[in-house]
């Protein structure tokens, strides 16, 4: 654990304010959860919460059945990482923050496929081999949870109708799992 330095009061409500800075480096929005934490030290440790995390093991077999279906780079995503992915580029982006770009498409509610021509979208600020072919919000609740992916490497052909479909089902399915 590191040390800011920066010291907060608690107000008559219980309520502390998370400074500027550390809420813009560890991607923390008005409305995000946070999960708390204590240890027999008296720390209070506060670390984002990811509904959709909680389904990284499920989220795994998704990406395996969409890779045995499709033969491609099948990933799903909450709104900061990517938590699962099957069929190459694990390494290379597993735990991996997303791109600004592949925010946007989250923000904007609505199904992206790379069509031809045109730049490609990455889907990690840590990696630009590879780039978005389809991308479908996970939405529950009216919120955004994350996302569906299909990738591609950088070049490759982009995604088909049936990619664009499959990536659409599997949304609105995780979207309903974490409903209930």
């Amino acid at each position: 654990m590191k040390a800011t330095g920066i010291v907060r009061r608690i107000d008559d409500l219980g309520r502390v304010v998370i400074p500027k800075e550390i809420r813009r480096t560890m991607r923390i929005r008005e409305g995000d959860p946070l999960e708390i934490f204590t240890d027999k030290d008296g720390e209070l440790i506060f670390k984002k919460y990811s509904p959709i995390g909680e389904l990284s093991d499920f989220a795994a077999q998704i990406c395996d059945s969409l890779r045995r279906s499709t033969d491609g780079i099948a990933a799903v995503c909450d709104r900061d990482s990517v938590i699962a992915i099957s069929g190459g580029a694990k390494r290379e982006l597993l735990d991996k923050p997303v791109s600004p770009q592949l925010s946007e498409i989250m923000d904007s509610r609505n199904v992206y496929r790379h069509m031809n021509g045109g730049s490609s979208l990455p889907v990690s600020t840590a990696d630009d081999k590879f780039c978005l072919s389809v991308a479908a919000p996970v939405i529950s609740e009216g919120d955004i949870m994350g996302c569906v992916l299909f990738i591609t490497p950088r070049g490759s052909a982009p995604g088909t109708e049936v990619e664009h479909k499959l990536a659409q089902t599997v949304s609105i399915f995780l979207g309903k799992q974490m409903e209930s």
